[in-house]
């Protein structure tokens, strides 16, 4: 049974970057034609996020009964100033969405609201990778795994945070619908490839963007984009508008490897992706950019060993 309806559950203090992410899954599933309609509570009438944005016209839980057809999602919030005290306020329609046989998802921080709750008892689970200990600390009897993007526990779905809840809501529209479809909702939000919920949270794809040179991100962004032709070392200069030489040394500076090995190591995870979506061989190595179907099956078995 595929739902038809994805509710947004916001805390006062709601990370920003948390909510849209999946919110903008989904909508654009809904653009692709998929019947999903997209409903926004809280407990909180004037709901602000952690960054001092206000929202209006959300609904109060009240307005909102949860079946075993929806998905409810719950967006990671600010937990310094998560206030406790309105634990009457949301915990029993969170406990009810669990109980109707809502598939229930957190994004980030909202672990630790599910697991007041109670619905990820003897569930495994997992949260942003600084927080990892705290949950472990306050909620000892969770077996919360690390270095996880997302995991899924039968109908419970915890993800790390930040961009993890685009691959969470993808995985959710691949169950759903398919891979084709998950993919091309992924092309459209231009998210270079769906991550699986095993895989680190350090991805090689953002770990080796986390630095402030504009010319280093634009032949990054240059290179996500034509994995399938032959790149060179002078049309990626051409790009950032510099030297061939100065290039080199200042891609190596900014993300600690060098272009061939990036280049190298996006293909193996573009790679790995599409043929977890049983794309054929052929098709993949072509889209990846290697010489021939043998070569990438090397490569796939270097790396899977």
């Amino acid at each position: 049974m595929i739902p038809n309806r994805v509710i947004f559950f916001l805390f006062d203090g709601v990370h920003l970057m948390d909510l849209a992410g999946a919110v903008t899954v989904f909508y654009e599933a809904a653009c692709g034609g998929k019947s999903y309609e997209l409903r926004y509570v809280s407990p909180y009438p004037d709901a602000r996020s952690s960054a001092g944005l206000m929202f209006a016209a959300l609904e109060p839980l009240s307005a909102v009964t949860v079946t075993d057809r929806d998905i409810v999602i719950v967006a990671g919030m600010e937990l310094s100033g998560w206030n406790r005290a309105d634990d009457i306020l949301w915990m029993p329609w969170i406990r009810q969405a669990y109980a109707a046989g809502a598939t229930i998802c957190s994004v980030c921080t909202a672990a630790f609201a599910l697991a007041a709750a109670g619905v990820l008892d003897g569930h495994s689970c997992t949260t942003h990778w600084a927080k990892i200990a705290s949950l472990r600390a306050e909620y000892p009897r969770l077996e919360v795994l690390e270095n996880r993007l997302f995991v899924k526990s039968d109908r419970v779905y915890t993800s790390a945070g930040i961009a993890t809840g685009i691959d969470m809501a993808l995985y959710l529209l691949e169950e759903h619908h398919g891979p084709e479809f998950a993919f091309r909702v992924a092309q459209g939000m231009v998210v270079y490839i769906r991550r699986d919920g095993n895989d680190s949270q350090h991805s090689i794809y953002l770990q080796n963007r986390q630095h402030i040179n504009f010319q280093v991100h634009r032949v990054q962004d240059y290179i996500a984009q034509h994995l399938d032709h032959k790149l060179t070392i002078e049309e990626l200069a051409a790009v950032a508008y510099i030297s061939p030489r100065n290039l080199t040394r200042l891609f190596k500076t900014a993300t600690g490897t060098t272009i061939g090995q990036y280049i190298q190591k996006l293909r193996q995870e573009k790679a790995v992706v599409l043929l977890k979506a049983q794309h054929k061989v052929a098709w993949v190595a072509r889209e990846c950019g290697f010489r021939s179907p043998h070569q990438l099956r090397q490569l796939v078995k270097k790396v899977s060993v």
